[in-house]
């Protein structure tokens, strides 16, 4: 952990909406005059598209488990190691992976399903922000969370997690819907294994319970809105971030306490209380940086 460079990581499953938690943060950074290394997830994967697939398939003829969540698909002891370099010396070493044709055009004609160069983080940053599978990972052969100073975890219930999956994937990547439930299924031993246990070394936890009837996701025909659900905040700590439960309350409507470290906000107010918490926590942060 570092007060001089501060490192945030936000982790969750693919389709849990880390993306949305993203986008908070990002609106606060421009707000606060933050500047931010972004950092994602996918860019520490150990291969490209078409080496996955023939690393995936080799494991379906030999009926092991391998997918993206599993920690040998990815460079994690390498993720560690900027977490730890950054939080000492505000550097390291990032690279990006291209998804699209969109963002190949962006990152230098490097085809969709490759990565760029690796290349050293610009000097001058305020803060790390990572987004991805696995920035709370602690295991036998790494340690990421003693790196981080805020672990922020995204855990909508799992059916509401697949359904917002198979959407996405279908909607944007053009996926088929079988196809998409093929990959959850695959990837479940790695998703109990290696994501799950990140959330009990999370900070805060983000989890989104729907009220209305989610019970066969499969064949789900669009995703519960904001409104047809409610959101719990878990902090593991709150004297961590002096955490003032009176005052969200007060300026959260309808919410209110299921545990002493829990509060249950309306799903639309989400991203108005991801603001009320993580802004104090941002400026306690640059305050600290400063007087470093």
């Amino acid at each position: 952990m570092s007060k001089k460079h501060p490192v945030i990581s936000i982790t969750g499953s693919s389709g849990a909406g880390t993306t949305t938690v993203k986008r908070a943060f990002e609106h606060l950074f421009f707000r606060l005059d933050i500047k931010a290394a972004i950092v994602e997830g996918d860019s520490f994967h150990r291969y490209d598209r078409a080496e996955m697939r023939k690393r995936i398939a080799e494991a379906q003829r030999t009926g092991d488990h391998f997918s993206h969540f599993a920690a040998e698909a990815n460079l994690l002891e390498e993720l560690e190691a900027l977490f730890r370099q950054y939080g000492e010396t505000g550097t390291g070493r990032r690279r990006y992976y291209v998804h699209s044709e969109e963002e190949s055009k962006k990152l230098g004609g490097y085809p969709p399903g490759t990565f760029t160069p690796w290349e050293d983080i610009p000097p001058g940053t305020d803060l790390l922000f990572y987004e991805g599978l696995h920035g709370a990972v602690k295991n036998e052969t790494v340690n990421i969370p003693k790196y981080a100073d805020l672990l922020v975890g995204v855990v909508p219930i799992v059916n509401l997690e697949w359904i917002q999956k198979i959407h996405r994937d279908t909607a944007e990547r053009g996926y088929k819907p079988e196809d998409v439930t093929d990959t959850i299924l695959r990837r479940m031993h790695d998703y109990v294994k290696v994501i799950t246990p990140q959330f009990s070394e999370t900070d805060i936890n983000f989890q989104r319970v729907p009220l209305v009837d989610t019970s066969n996701p499969f064949i789900a025909r669009d995703v519960p809105t904001p409104d047809e659900s409610f959101v719990i905040i878990r902090f593991k700590e709150p004297r961590k971030f002096n955490v003032d439960f009176p005052n969200l309350l007060a300026m959260l409507h309808n919410s209110f306490m299921s545990r002493y470290n829990s509060i249950v906000v309306p799903g639309g107010k989400m991203g108005l209380a991801m603001e009320i918490i993580f802004r104090p926590i941002l400026e306690r942060m640059m305050e600290e940086r400063k007087n470093a």
